[in-house]
């Protein structure tokens, strides 16, 4: 695998990964929210005499659906993460490659980070602060560019 394509490979899966975590999270809502339900029906009851009778429990069906989705969820995550690991071990690796420090610094903010361009030329005019040219969103995006066209 190219080395830029490992760092998209790498921000896209931590994108990826953070959705699988909302999922589970909301997975674990619902399921913390699925309470006893209750229903009514005509028939006889134990001693004998028709007439309604209140039905209450816990809907197992979908407790059991969701319960199911979750665990898949899970499992999944956990594979993902694994992956993200050695993605990442990857990725930094390229990057403590680049002989320039200031590239360094700006690929860690963006590509392993995941911050936006316009995020990252905030956090290069922090890091950078006697730098006579400020960062911007356009240099920050045109210096990665120019990189991948170089090399």
């Amino acid at each position: 695998m190219k080395s830029k394509e490992i760092l998209i490979q790498y921000s896209d899966m931590a994108e990826e990964v953070k959705d699988i975590q909302k999922r589970i999270q909301k997975l674990q809502k619902e399921i913390a929210g699925l309470g006893i339900v209750s229903d009514s029906v005509k028939g006889t009851r134990t001693d004998g005499t028709y007439g309604s009778i209140k039905i209450t429990g816990y809907p197992t069906p979908r407790y059991m659906k969701k319960k199911a989705a979750l665990e898949k969820n899970k499992e999944l995550l956990e594979r993902k993460e694994t992956k993200l690991l050695e993605l990442m071990t990857q990725a930094e690796a390229y990057i403590e490659s680049i002989p320039k420090s200031e590239l360094r610094t700006m690929f860690r903010l963006y590509y392993i980070d995941g911050l936006t361009w316009l995020q990252v030329a905030h956090r290069m005019n922090e890091i950078f602060p006697k730098r006579k040219t400020k960062y911007t969103e356009d240099n920050c995006w045109k210096r990665n560019a120019r990189f991948f066209d170089e090399n």
